[in-house]
């Protein structure tokens, strides 16, 4: 994301979301947990939020709602309501635009429906009917007359050929038809969408439309991305979407929202450090059995994936049996891993060097696993373990430099060498106390030249528990 995209986004103070393969996917029902972060992250940060969908509030679901948003913009825009349920905009469609509209439906032999205010009914219960309504409302009531007696928001249409309908010039002249189901299109009045009901929530804030951005990714959301002041199109969104749209992001699966909003820097990931956490993380535990005794090692397959497969592989076809810790430093690190035991050869499974694998929840505390390189994306073969029990710096130094609390605090207590974090890939951690008086007593051992022990301390052998 460039910095003009950076800007342009930095007036928003109100950021809508639609609903159906934006915050959850229509099909499946999924949600992304990132989503909850980020509502709660928006509303810590000052954000109002808004949902802005072409669904009525009865067809939204609970965990939706549970995300308790500032206004909901929904039946593409003719009803909207606040957080309380104050009503914001309330526009159902003329009585004689729904008789004129049902006349045609019945003239060309079409199902049709009606988005009530609070419930939605169809007009009959068939195999096209239910595969497009239920997924959204579920079994719906069958009244081909209900517009006669009840107020109608917005209407549908059901049949096979959907996407060959056309409105005949009277109906045409008063609404549109917005497809949203291979079988189905909303029937929405022409001068109200999803746009003309965000613009009642900005009105009612005292805003413009250049401090409201929109996430969306089908065709009822192209009015919406005409007026607003900055527009994120879904991974999944249809072309059209994305050609208006002053940023792609993910898929709803790949936690698109999340990702989009953390590099506009509105909302911040929810951080866990598995390295202060040992007790509750599912992973590999490697032994390496030395000659001096065992360093038992909790792997982080989650957050370096091919590092971890890269070590499991090489421990599990014995490539590191008998090779020296070539270089040990007191206060620093104990090296291993090249064959020759000169620090200069070794060799990935992958044929060649790889890149690093970089996480901002793992860091060269004392104990970590990290892997030694010639410079970026040089790993191989080679790790080291950091042994280092105390560093120059002050916690609060840490974090002032960009450390987390967690993190700049375990390093203050226990020490580490932060000076390698996104320099080296730490890819595990030490689990126990034996484990630590092995390290410090590998570390204590006389060294010669280029920090080789004078007597060798080898590695038996690497055994690996997935």
């Amino acid at each position: 994301m460039d910095a003009k995209t950076k800007y342009k986004a930095k007036k928003t103070k109100i950021v809508f979301f639609d609903i159906d393969d934006t915050l959850r996917v229509k099909v499946t029902g999924y949600m992304p947990e990132s989503i909850k972060t980020v509502f709660a992250s928006l509303k810590e940060k000052g954000y109002l939020t808004g949902i802005a969908s072409g669904r009525a509030l009865y067809g939204v679901v609970s965990e939706i709602r549970d995300l308790k948003p500032d206004y909901f913009v929904t039946i593409n825009g003719s009803y909207v309501i606040d957080k309380k349920g104050q009503e914001v905009f309330n526009q159902p469609l003329d009585k004689e635009i729904t008789r004129a509209y049902v006349d045609w439906c019945r003239e060309i032999g079409i199902a049709y429906g009606f988005a009530g205010k609070d419930e939605p009914i169809v007009s009959e219960n068939t195999d096209i009917v239910r595969s497009a309504i239920e997924p959204i409302y579920g079994p719906c009531q069958v009244d081909p007359n209900y517009h006669l007696s009840h107020d109608v928001y917005h209407m549908w249409t059901f049949t096979e050929n959907n996407a060959e309908l056309a409105l005949p010039e009277h109906l045409a002249a008063e609404v549109r038809l917005v497809p949203w189901h291979e079988y189905s299109s909303d029937v929405v009045k022409n001068g109200i969408s999803k746009a003309s009901g965000v613009a009642e929530v900005l009105a009612r804030e005292g805003l413009k439309p250049e401090n409201a951005m929109m996430f969306g990714d089908g065709p009822n959301d192209m009015e919406i991305f005409d007026y607003v002041g900055f527009t994120v199109a879904m991974g999944n969104a249809v072309p059209e979407i994305k050609e208006k749209a002053d940023y792609i992001t993910n898929t709803v699966e790949e936690d698109g929202i999340f990702n989009a909003l953390e590099k506009l820097g509105m909302v911040e990931q929810t951080l866990t450090f598995p390295q202060l956490d040992l007790a509750n993380v599912e992973g590999p535990v490697a032994t390496i059995k030395t000659n001096r005794g065992d360093l038992t090692i909790k792997l982080f397959p989650d957050h370096a994936p091919k590092t971890v497969a890269n070590f499991v592989a090489l421990a599990k076809d014995g490539y590191y049996d008998g090779i020296i810790f070539h270089r040990i430093i007191k206060d620093f690190m104990i090296q291993g891993g090249d064959p020759t035991g000169t620090g200069m050869g070794g060799q990935s499974i992958y044929g060649d060097s790889f890149e690093d694998e970089f996480s901002n929840e793992l860091y060269n505390l004392r104990g970590a696993l990290s892997m030694a390189n010639a410079g970026p994306n040089t790993n191989g073969s080679q790790f080291f373990i950091v042994q280092n029990s105390k560093i120059p710096y002050a916690q609060k130094e840490l974090e002032r430099g960009g450390w987390p609390a967690e993190i700049a605090a375990s390093y203050a207590e226990n020490g580490g060498t932060p000076h390698l974090d996104r320099r080296h890939t730490v890819f595990g951690q030490l689990t126990d106390e034996a484990s630590y008086a092995v390290l410090d007593a590998i570390a204590a051992v006389e060294t010669g030249a280029q920090d080789k022990p004078v007597a060798d301390v080898v590695i038996e052998t690497i055994e690996v528990v997935d």
